[in-house]
């Protein structure tokens, strides 16, 4: 019989610890909370104009009467 040769090669795979993709993650994640914050409480909110209804309270000052001509 014959003798069987196989050549056995070490294979070294090196395998990516992610961190470029989690540092891409946690900047999307924090993107996207601080757009939303910009759109419901933020400047971007816009707001609502008021059509009437608000009432701002004004102090009372006491103005001196004067009548007209007399000066």
């Amino acid at each position: 019989m014959a003798d069987v040769h196989h050549d056995r090669d070490t294979v070294v795979v090196e395998r990516n610890s992610g961190s470029t993709g989690m540092i891409l993650g946690i900047v999307a994640i924090v993107v996207l909370a601080l757009a939303i914050w910009w759109m419901t409480l933020g400047p971007g909110a816009g707001g609502t104009t008021d059509q009437g209804g608000t009432e701002v309270p004004v102090p009372s000052i006491a103005l001196p009467s004067v009548e007209p001509g007399a000066s």
